[in-house]
């Protein structure tokens, strides 16, 4: 089994630095020698000669080549590992296109990679290792939780695994390259290398190592004539990693806060940075502010920025699944608390405490017919209805409590396979109905609530104005049917329908002429 033999020693001894030689057998085409074929044939073409005296001199003097040839077997002496170890040399040694040129036989990858990073850890544990950046994600985030790692586990130059996973943590996995230490046994088995304790140092070193690599990358400027940084080019493919890393890599939480990246109400669809954003903070501003949704455009809309954009707040814009799990980790970022406009207890401090609070005293009793009749007509719906300054323009919005969940996370738990029904229904509990006080239908709304209570209209007007507030606020319309009802008479309303009974149908008359007709061309029939 030659071809297997030189597969293994290709795959676990290629940089291995004695050479490594296969004695293989390959096949060569070989020339025949046809002089004794020649010799035989001599006399029967001397007796034919006289009888083609007529044939042209032209004819005569071509020459026909008739030499065969054969496929003979052929043994030799070949190398096999012929590949260098770069990883091995200094760094100021290898030159760029080195670096590209490994980077492509390592992978298998057609396409270059301009971001690595070439080291050797020294101290408790000795290795050398290089670490790329692959240039596109692929198909990484199709099955992200069952992908193969990419880092290739070396001990004095012999392959020990292809796809260690205990070198680097899962949301590094985006990363390439190749780790070769001398202080790990060599027979052993996985399973036993999988416990040691040098593995457990040297996978610190490497995640270490990646984000210092992250970091610089993140400094880098814009290349000549192109607008976007190279780590912004990483962020739009690997984003999602650094933010799964902020879920489940505590201890490295706030270097990676440090590259995260997002658009935001005052960017024109630029990247940004958490320390821009602080860098812009108004001098009375302590919080960092964000909106989640499902698109940039939903998020832009949003009634939730207009107290915001009144007070001229930058806000972080998050249309990933992943993002408000990435800000309920994080909690805060370099002594600023990250805060969600569409969660009630906003404040963004810029006013009196003492104003506020005495205004919205005042609101609350004035608007307290109103609140007390919507609480007990959306039973099962909301969990409160108050009064609140938290928008500008619109008539009402619903927001969640501070550990409640999101329109936005509501979403994505009833998009998921297995999501529960009745969880789902539970979140309604945590729903706070806020009215605008200075908003004209809330004052009209309040001054029904105290007139005609019972009036269907009323009651029309007030889902109405419910249905409104849970749609912009982007959660979901379940009760279609009813929705559908409540539309549909206000259209009467305002139509002034006195009745939504049906009309009588139109009757139909069939006129006499086309029976004398068809008649008439019967009796043809039968005289035929």
């Amino acid at each position: 089994q030659q071809q297997r033999l030189e597969e293994l020693i290709h795959k676990y001894s290629e940089f291995i630095t004695f050479p490594i030689y296969l004695y293989k057998k390959s096949e060569e085409v070989v020339e025949v020698d046809e002089e004794g074929d020649e010799e035989e044939t001599a006399d029967e073409e001397d007796e034919t000669a006289d009888s083609e005296t007529d044939v042209e001199v032209e004819e005569e003097e071509e020459e026909i080549d008739t030499k065969r040839t054969e496929k003979v077997d052929v043994w030799d002496w070949t190398r096999i590992n012929s590949n260098v170890a770069i990883w091995a040399r200094e760094k100021e040694e290898v030159t760029d296109d080195e670096y590209k040129a490994f980077y492509k036989s390592l992978t298998k990858d057609s396409a270059e990679t301009d971001t690595w990073i070439h080291f050797k850890a020294e101290g408790e544990v000795e290795f050398k290792s290089i670490l790329f950046i692959p240039p596109a994600a692929g198909n990484l985030y199709d099955d992200y939780n069952n992908r193969v790692a990419g880092i290739r586990l070396y001990v004095r130059k012999v392959l020990i695994q292809d796809d260690f996973e205990d070198l680097l943590p899962r949301y590094l996995n985006f990363l390439r390259g190749v780790v070769d230490s001398d202080d790990l046994p060599l027979n052993v088995s996985r399973e036993t290398l999988q416990q040691h304790k040098i593995l457990k140092v040297m996978s610190k070193k490497l995640v270490r190592k990646a984000l210092e690599m992250l970091r610089k990358l993140s400094t880098e400027p814009a290349k000549e004539g192109e607008d976007e940084t190279p780590y912004i080019k990483f962020w739009k493919e690997f984003g999602k990693s650094i933010k799964m890393g902020i879920i489940e890599d505590s201890s490295n939480r706030s270097k990676l806060a440090k590259l995260l990246r997002y658009t935001s109400s005052k960017s024109d669809g630029k990247f940004i940075s958490l320390d821009e954003y602080i860098s812009n903070l108004a001098s009375w501003q302590s919080d960092i502010y964000f909106l989640a949704g499902e698109s940039m455009e939903s998020i832009s809309k949003s009634p939730f920025l207009e107290g915001a954009k009144k007070k001229n707040i930058e806000v972080l814009y998050l249309d990933e699944p992943i993002d408000e799990y990435t800000m309920q980790h994080l909690g805060e970022y370099d002594g600023h608390k990250l805060q969600s406009l569409s969660k009630e207890g906003l404040k963004f401090g810029d006013e009196d405490e003492d104003v506020l609070k005495e205004r919205a005293k005042i609101y609350k009793e004035n608007f307290r017919p109103l609140t007390k009749y919507l609480k007990e007509l959306f039973t099962g719906k909301v969990g409160k209805v108050s009064v609140s300054q938290r928008v500008d323009t619109t008539p009402a919005v619903i927001v969640t409590g501070a550990y409640g969940n999101t329109a936005n996370m509501e979403r994505i738990m009833r998009a998921q396979t297995f999501a529960n029904p009745e969880a789902v229904k539970q979140m309604t509990a945590s729903r706070t109905l806020e009215l605008n006080p200075r908003h004209p239908i809330i004052i009209e709304l309040n001054a029904l609530a105290q007139s005609a209570p019972e009036e269907e209209s009323t009651k029309d007007l007030a889902w109405l104005m419910y249905d409104t507030a849970l749609l912009s606020s982007g959660f979901a319309q379940t009760e279609t049917e009813l929705f559908a009802q409540r539309m549909y008479r206000t259209i009467a309303s305002s139509l002034k329908v006195q009745s939504m009974e049906l009309a009588d149908e139109i009757e139909v008359e069939i006129e006499e002429e086309e029976d004398d007709e068809e008649e008439g061309e019967d009796d043809d029939k039968k005289k035929k």
